[in-house]
C-alpha cells in the first residue's frame, strides 16, 4: 500500500480531517434523535466529545509542557485516526441498523477499515508517528464499539435507511475537503495554559533541545512545521 501515488494517500487522510468527521458526527445524531431516541444521540455525542478530549489533552500536554514518550516517538494522539475510526464504523451501523446481524457486522468492519486507512496514511505522509497513528486508531475503535454494543438493539420504527445513507454520502463528497485549523487553535490553548510563548516542537523534543519561551511568536505556528497534527 505504501506504493500509492502520493495524492491517493492526501485523499485517504482527508477522509479523517475534522472538517468532515464531526459533521458526519452530528449529522449521525441528528438522525439518532429523528429514527431512534435522544437518548441515543446525546450518548453518541458524548462519546465522540470524551474521545476528542483524550486526543486535545495529549497534544496540549505535549505543546505547552513537552509531555510525551521519546521511545515511541509518541507527541499525541492522531484525530485524524481517532475521529475516522470512531465515526465510519457507526455511520455504517446506523445506515445497516435495520439489515441482519452479519450485514451490520460487515459495515462496522469496513468502517474501521476506512479508519485504519486513514491512520495509515497519516503515517505515510509523515504527519504523525505509528504509534500516536495506532493509539488514535485503538481510541477510536472503542468509542464505536461502545456506541453499537449499547444501540444494536434499537428499533428503528419508520426510519429508513436510504434517506441516512444519501445524507452522509452526499455530506462526505461535500466536505471532503474542507479543513479545520485545529492546530492552530490546540497550540494556542496550550501557550495559553502553560504560559510559554512557544510550543514544544517534534525534532527538537527529540533531541533534548527545550524551546526558547522568552522568544516571540511571529505567526502562529505550522502543522508540519510543529510535526504533529490535532487530526
Amino acid at each position: 500500500m505504501h506504493d500509492l501515488p502520493l495524492h491517493l494517500w492526501y485523499t485517504i487522510t482527508r477522509l479523517g480531517g475534522p472538517g468532515l468527521t464531526l459533521p458526519l458526527a452530528l449529522t449521525i445524531a441528528l438522525w439518532l434523535a429523528l429514527g431512534y431516541t435522544w437518548r441515543l444521540a446525546a450518548g453518541w455525542l458524548a462519546i465522540v466529545a470524551g474521545a476528542s478530549c483524550i486526543v486535545a489533552l495529549t497534544k496540549i500536554a505535549f505543546l505547552g509542557w513537552g509531555v510525551g514518550v521519546r521511545e515511541w516517538d509518541f507527541t499525541g494522539v492522531s484525530g485524524h485516526a481517532m475521529l475516522s475510526t470512531a465515526v465510519y464504523p457507526v455511520g455504517f451501523f446506523l445506515t445497516l441498523l435495520p439489515a441482519r446481524t452479519r450485514i451490520r457486522v460487515l459495515g462496522v468492519a469496513l468502517g474501521m477499515a476506512a479508519g485504519v486507512a486513514v491512520g495509515l496514511s497519516r503515517v505515510v505522509l509523515e504527519a504523525h508517528s505509528p504509534s500516536e497513528a495506532i493509539a488514535g486508531c485503538i481510541i477510536g475503535a472503542l468509542a464505536a464499539v461502545l456506541f453499537v454494543w449499547w444501540a444494536w438493539d434499537a428499533h428503528p420504527g419508520k426510519l429508513s435507511a436510504v434517506p441516512v445513507a444519501v445524507s452522509l454520502l452526499m455530506l462526505a463528497v461535500a466536505l471532503h475537503d474542507v479543513r479545520v485549523p485545529t492546530q492552530r487553535w490546540i497550540t494556542h490553548v496550550a501557550l495559553h495554559l502553560s504560559g510559554h510563548e512557544r510550543p514544544y516542537i517534534r525534532a527538537r523534543w527529540k533531541a533534548g533541545v527545550e524551546p526558547s519561551h522568552r522568544a516571540p511568536v511571529s505567526s502562529a505556528p505550522h502543522s508540519a512545521a510543529l510535526g504533529i497534527d490535532l487530526a
